[in-house]
């Protein structure tokens, strides 16, 4: 499900049922995960964004689709195959300024990630969305997962979950990538977490949960610091009037942390 959160009552509500999987048949749908206390299989919706209409976009991971949900309930499906083949389990996505959507493709939502008989693309790619077609950018990121653009849309960051690194493209006239080069490299830290979602605040430091929490890291790539949270942090959002405030989902809670630097908002 994708939830709502209402900050006047502080209530959660349902907003989407089966954001991830429509399916009738989940067997073999969806890889083993846990929160610490329950043992589920990852077949739900992933990382959400706003189109420049304000409607919201979903990576249906356990349906390997990304999806526009209509204001009438409907789904349209904007990507779902590529040269033919069906996409691994599409994770997160960022539209930039001109309405051009990435996307990452890890297998994440595999019962048996790149091993899976149900996988078809070779793969794991990030992919271009814009004027209807899709674009296959790199598949030199192992398990690719967030991504977010620099404040000038010149660089894009994305996050390589196996390898604990985060990668940083040039973003060229036509939308495409190139000189991918590693930004930050987690790999020598060994507290618990991988790269996973990451955002960008106005001052352009890259925020991205990581080893021991959310790093927050400059433009240049120091790691400043990081924000430890009493769980394991996941994926995050500016938000309010000021853009302050980052939203930060974790295992079973979702927290709220207020900054001095905002952030960009959707």
């Amino acid at each position: 499900m994708i939830h709502k959160w209402d900050p006047a009552s502080g209530k959660v509500s349902v907003l989407v049922e089966r954001s991830g999987f429509t399916g009738s048949d989940p067997t073999g749908v969806g890889r083993q995960q846990t929160n610490g206390v329950d043992v589920f299989y990852n077949l739900g919706s992933n990382g959400i964004a706003m189109d420049p209409q304000g409607r919201l976009v979903v990576s249906a991971m356990g349906d390997r689709q990304i999806v526009r949900l209509e204001e009438d309930g409907r789904r349209t499906v904007l990507a779902s195959h590529y040269e033919g083949k069906r996409l691994n389990s599409t994770n997160d996505l960022v539209y930039k300024s001109n309405g051009s959507l990435y996307f990452t493709d890890p297998p994440s939502g595999l019962r048996n990630g790149d091993t899976d008989p149900k996988k078809e693309l070779p793969y794991n790619g990030v992919f271009l969305l814009k004027d209807g077609k899709l674009v296959l950018l790199t598949q030199d990121v192992r398990h690719p997962n967030g991504l977010a653009f620099s404040p000038d849309e010149k660089y894009l960051y994305v996050a390589g979950l196996r390898t604990r690194t985060i990668m940083r493209f040039d973003v060229q006239p036509d939308d495409t990538l190139a000189n991918g080069r590693v930004f930050v490299d987690m790999s020598p830290d060994k507290a618990i977490g991988n790269p996973d979602g990451m955002k960008v605040d106005q001052q352009g430091n890259v925020y991205c949960s990581g080893a021991g929490g959310i790093w927050v890291i400059s433009p240049q790539g120091k790691h400043l610091g990081t924000l430890v949270f009493p769980e394991r942090s996941a994926n995050m959002v500016f938000g309010d009037a000021d853009g302050k405030s980052l939203y930060v989902t974790a295992r079973a809670g979702l927290y709220r942390i207020r900054l001095k630097i905002p952030g960009i908002r959707p």
